[in-house]
């Protein structure tokens, strides 16, 4: 069983910055993905950013230049940094890791991000 622990959410102005960071725990192959989507009241789950463990990203345009993923596989960590926050960057950000050679696919509880002032 895997489970994945996400933290770093929280309340901040436009044009701030948050760090998420998401532990992941258990039996996964090192062969992996690992995400942050968003879901905002209303709309549907969208990716934010992804990370393969060899480390090549992928981001969805509305973050580009704003937001950086990392991670640390030795760690089993992934984080999402986050700059130059707007409101519409408000939702609860879920932390994804997925096998590549498989369908293992597994999430985080969430974390709730507002930017307002």
């Amino acid at each position: 069983q895997v489970q994945l622990v996400e933290s770093g959410g929280g309340l901040v102005q436009p044009g701030g910055s948050l760090r998420l960071s998401c532990a992941a725990s258990g039996s996964i192959s090192s062969i992996n993905i690992m995400g942050w989507y968003r879901q905002a009241p209303g709309k549907q789950r969208e990716l934010v950013a992804d990370i393969t463990n060899s480390g090549s990203t992928n981001y969805a345009d509305s973050v580009k230049g704003r937001f950086s993923i990392s991670r640390e596989n030795a760690k089993n960590t992934v984080y999402l940094q986050m700059n130059s926050l707007k409101p519409e960057d408000t939702a609860v950000y879920l932390c994804n890791i997925r096998v590549i050679y498989g369908t293992n696919n597994y999430w985080g509880q969430g974390t709730q991000v507002t930017v307002s002032s």
